[in-house]
């Protein structure tokens, strides 16, 4: 306990000055003191005991739309970085979605769905994969690596993405869909929406992204050290924390004309697609996660639990 409240003296200010950039008027955090003392330092602690400064600790955090993967993942890096002194990278698998051209060009080939970035499928894949073997490899040279701008649905120009000037002693990989299995191919058969019965009626496009997740993707979630899962009660909550999610990407870009923000009613669908893969995370994951964050109706941490055997 003393360990704690020493790391919390240490990562405080830092870790509410973060916290307050993402607030609105409207939108405040609450209880962040607790959030922060009882339950992001003593996962911090964990991590930090886990890192082998020879090879980067890849943590993998996962969590459905709204969940508050950001504010976790960042308040985690401010602790290790601060009190342990390591030296931490956190990236979003959003930044690796393709471009798009790319998926305009897939959604021709394959399904018009695909042009909807966020299923696995509409990320580069081929770049994750070399990226996690650069920044693990043993002659660590500095990497550029893409970072994707939502408010235009779109790449950021290479001359704006991440640069790794030295190797990570821990790596955060954040996303949604971070850790997701493929389903079994029979219980593809029955929509979970509207979208699904409407407009994948040959199943093309469900069987495409659980093929992904058979191979490629489970191919880069295997590279994870262990894995962070913020759950959620239920779907219905999370098209709540999405719409207001969208809604501070607003306020951001109210200036700027050239984005690609959605409407409430665009969000509800948008959703759709990541109902099915959602859903099953939902189900499964706990089942094999490192860590479980459970989080309330209110959107805050209600409990943590930690799985033994991982």
């Amino acid at each position: 306990m003393l360990h704690i409240i020493e790391c919390y003296k240490k990562v405080n200010k830092a870790c509410i000055k973060f916290i307050k950039s993402q607030e609105t008027s409207k939108e405040k955090f609450k209880n962040k003191e607790k959030m922060i003392k009882s339950f992001l330092i003593p996962i911090s602690f964990w991590i930090a005991k886990k890192v082998e400064k020879k090879k980067p600790y890849i943590v993998g955090l996962s969590g459905g739309q709204g969940t508050g993967k950001t504010t976790i993942s960042s308040i985690i890096s401010i602790i290790l970085s601060k009190y342990f002194k390591l030296n931490v990278f956190k990236i979003s698998i959003d930044d690796f979605y393709k471009t798009r051209e790319e998926r305009f060009l897939l959604s021709k080939k394959v399904h018009p769905l695909l042009m909807v970035r966020g299923v696995p499928g509409t990320h580069d894949i081929n770049i994750m994969l070399d990226s996690f073997k650069k920044l693990k490899g043993k002659k660590f040279t500095s990497i550029k690596l893409p970072r994707f701008n939502k408010a235009i649905d779109d790449r950021y120009n290479k001359k704006l993405w991440y640069s790794v000037k030295r190797r990570p002693d821990v790596i955060i990989f954040e996303g949604w869909c971070v850790g997701a299995k493929a389903e079994k191919n029979n219980t593809l058969k029955t929509p979970v929406n509207s979208l699904e019965k409407l407009n994948d009626q040959k199943l093309i496009w469900r069987r495409f992204v659980n093929k992904q997740l058979k191979s490629k993707y489970k191919q880069l979630y295997d590279q994870l050290n262990c894995l962070l899962f913020i759950k959620s009660k239920k779907f219905s909550l999370l098209r709540q924390w999405r719409i207001k999610q969208e809604k501070k990407l607003r306020l951001k870009n109210k200036r700027s004309n050239n984005h690609k923000i959605m409407s409430d009613k665009e969000i509800v669908n948008f959703m759709q697609t990541y109902q099915r893969v959602t859903q099953n995370m939902l189900k499964n994951v706990p089942k094999y996660a490192s860590i479980i964050l459970n989080l309330n109706s209110n959107h805050q941490i209600k409990s943590v639990v930690y799985n033994k055997s991982k």
